[in-house]
């Protein structure tokens, strides 16, 4: 079962945000409360989550979960 939170820090001002995750798309884009920097996905992920984020993304928590 995939989380359904998360917290994302901000890789300017260190800033932490709990944030809930969509359950079944990626989120591109995050603007940081703090600072006001715009987080977009570090190459290689599919968001800002994968990217920023204390959990996974649900999208890719559910691909490793074992069938």
């Amino acid at each position: 079962m995939s989380k359904a939170s998360a917290r994302i820090t901000c890789p300017e001002c260190h800033a932490v945000t709990a944030e809930t995750m969509p359950q079944t798309y990626c989120l591109w884009v995050f603007d940081c409360p703090a600072c006001g920097t715009r987080l977009t996905p570090r190459p290689g992920d599919c968001c800002v989550f994968c990217s920023y984020g204390d959990q996974r993304c649900p999208p890719k928590q559910a691909e490793d979960e074992p069938d």
